[in-house]
């Protein structure tokens, strides 16, 4: 597999408001911080990691930017035990065993070694696809990557590093078209910092009041003006002190947004903390942190915030 060059490429976006108008007009509404994050990342073509709290937006992020750049999403989705193979190819072993008889059957098995070690025998992974996939190139998510081991971690850096893999049996792959590519960590465990040298970072962290309220008027248009300004403060006043310390977890952007959706399903018009502590199951995941939500607590956070 021979190594091929990669173009010189004019920049996706004239600016970073540019980056934050296609964004939103694909219904990701970004903050100048984190929109700054992305333009550079694709300007240095360099990976961009991103850490934060659970539904905060990272891997909706990358669904966006995806649908901005009009590029095939590619997702990787990092566990324990995650092995090469899966990530990045394995080889057709059904079908290399077939050729194999076949080319002794018909007495043509000299070099039936070096045959069944080609390209059409290839079983291609994200990585791999992303850095085959042709112009204007591919968005790679590689999802929660701090839940993978650290060998997995080691794996990636060539990939991180160069936009390259090294396969045994065929040689150096490089990419015809960088691929656009975001790692996401829940920070479950910290990575190496091998892998945080070869990336930009950004740390996504729970939107401010406004910026949340526009995201479920986007998100969930069919909400009335009052819930959705209800649901952006209460959601804010559970992440603040002192109604955080009562939670193992706050409520990220999608529970917002989720939850504004049950909402409008049960034709609520205005919260009440009957309805609060119905669908606390929507806000938290943890049987504690629903428990905690009582009515009188719902009703203190249903409070005006001067109250």
């Amino acid at each position: 597999m021979a190594d091929t060059a990669t173009p010189a490429s004019q920049p996706p976006f004239a600016s970073i408001d540019a980056l934050v108008q296609a964004l939103a007009a694909v219904g990701y509404l970004a903050d100048r911080r984190l929109a700054t994050a992305v333009f550079l990342a694709l300007r240095l073509q360099r990976p961009l990691l991103l850490e934060g709290e659970p539904g905060v937006g990272k891997t909706e992020l990358a669904k966006a930017l995806a649908a901005a750049l009009q590029r095939e999403l590619l997702r990787l989705q990092c566990y324990d035990g995650l092995e090469q193979r899966e990530a990045l190819y394995e080889w057709n072993y059904a079908a290399q065993l077939l050729h194999m008889r076949a080319a002794e059957a018909t007495g043509l098995a000299n070099d039936v070694e070096a045959e069944v070690y080609q390209p059409r025998y290839l079983i291609r992974r994200p990585l791999l696809q992303a850095l085959q996939a042709p112009a204007p190139g591919a968005v790679l998510l590689i999802d929660e990557v701090d839940r993978a081991d650290e060998p997995f971690e080691a794996f990636l850096l060539e990939y991180l590093g160069e936009y390259q893999v090294s396969i045994p049996e065929l040689g150096t792959v490089r990419a015809a078209v960088p691929p656009v590519t975001l790692l996401t960590s829940n920070r479950t465990r910290e990575l190496n910092d091998a892998v945080k040298r070869r990336c930009l970072y950004h740390w996504l962290d729970y939107p401010e009041r406004d910026r949340e309220l526009a995201i479920v008027r986007t998100r969930v248009p069919e909400a009335g003006e009052r819930l959705s300004q209800q649901v952006a403060d209460f959601v804010q006043r559970l992440r603040s002190q002192p109604f955080a310390d009562a939670f193992q977890r706050a409520p990220g952007i999608a529970e917002s947004v989720e939850w504004a959706r049950a909402l409008v399903a049960m034709d609520t018009v205005e919260l009440d903390p009957e309805v609060v502590v119905d669908t606390a199951g929507i806000l938290f995941k943890q049987r504690d942190d629903v428990a905690a939500l009582n009515t009188r607590l719902a009703a203190q956070l249903l409070l005006p915030a001067d109250a």
